[in-house]
């Protein structure tokens, strides 16, 4: 069945490239094309890219009159992402935005042939992804990770095990949970992490980390993971566990807290780089990738009573309630 949900999805993706004409040529006064390559729908990835336009149009662009948008969704299937790179390359667009790390590699190797810039988001290690050789810049997802520890120990003064999730072959969470690891002694933390190939094994995944005693979870901007985050959320309410997360929407669904960052202002930082390019004015290649450095503090309440936890009120002061 996913094998035929791929090839089903590869063929619509064809025949909607085909449809957007590739990008104009230059000077001919027609919009250009930018294709959206997005691997997976959830709330930071969506909101990435409502920041991209966003950012588009603080640049003064106009949708339809400077650009047009072909937007496309790999639905966290590597194989597609990499079709819908290659689809964009052959039709031409004018440059190719990716959203996540499987999305911007793919991009990117079927841009480099043909020159077409690539700009990229929500990339936590753009050095560890291969993403800093030339034809390609973007922004940074890097997660806070000393404030985020320095959040647990406030909530939870006497937890000893934090427990992470990720996928082994996203380079953006082994380098985050390599962080963790180095930082944690610092708070008298232990990291138990987990690593999964797929998906499919992340709800099994949590059960298997809770089993071994952790006291919190510490969620980080994994794909795989955060597509069934609300799925872990019940685990680990049913268990007594709370979850930190990574940005406000994960906060929103259930996250008793998180020190994160805001991804519609990351898309927005995206979009101004993504206009310079359009209108000529900077190259991919000169314009180094950015890392946003503000972050915010978000807690959700009821989820904090659920697990009897109490915002100090030095923090409290600062957070912001996701609704």
């Amino acid at each position: 069945m996913k094998k035929l949900t791929a090839l089903l999805l590869a063929a619509i993706l064809v025949l909607s490239l085909a449809a957007c004409g590739g990008t104009a040529p230059a000077n001919s006064g027609e919009p250009a094309v930018i294709g959206i390559s997005q691997y997976g729908e959830h709330s930071s990835l969506d909101n990435c890219r409502e920041g991209f336009l966003q950012g588009l149009a603080e640049a003064g662009l106009v949708e339809g009159t400077d650009y047009t948008v072909s937007y496309q969704n790999a639905g966290f299937d590597d194989n597609i992402a990499m079709q819908i790179g290659q689809n964009f390359s052959a039709n031409n667009v004018a440059l190719m935005c990716a959203i996540a790390t499987p999305s911007a590699t793919a991009c990117y190797a079927a841009a480099e042939d043909k020159g077409i810039p690539v700009i990229y988001t929500a990339i936590t290690d753009p050095v560890a992804a291969g993403l800093t050789a030339g034809g390609t810049t973007g922004t940074s997802d890097k997660l806070p990770v000393q404030a985020q520890l320095e959040l647990i120990r406030a909530l939870q003064p006497e937890a000893k095990k934090i427990g992470i999730l990720y996928t082994v072959s996203e380079p953006n969470s082994v380098s985050a949970v390599a962080e963790y690891k180095e930082k944690a002694p610092e708070f008298g933390f232990e990291i138990v992490d987990l690593g999964v190939t797929a998906q499919a094994e992340v709800t099994q995944a949590a059960d298997q980390i809770i089993a071994q005693g952790v006291d919190c979870l510490s969620n980080l901007t994994d794909n795989n993971v955060v597509g069934v985050l609300a799925s872990i959320l019940e685990k680990t309410d049913a268990a007594g566990i709370p979850v930190y997360g990574s940005e406000i929407e994960q906060v929103k669904i259930g996250c008793a807290a998180a020190a994160g960052i805001d991804y519609i202002a990351l898309g927005r930082q995206t979009g101004a780089m993504a206009a310079k390019v359009l209108r000529g004015e900077a190259t991919v290649d000169e314009i180094p990738y950015e890392t946003i450095s503000e972050y915010g503090i978000y807690i959700n309440s009821a989820a904090l009573a659920r697990m009897n936890l109490t915002v100090p009120e030095d923090l409290a002061e600062r957070a912001v309630e996701a609704e």
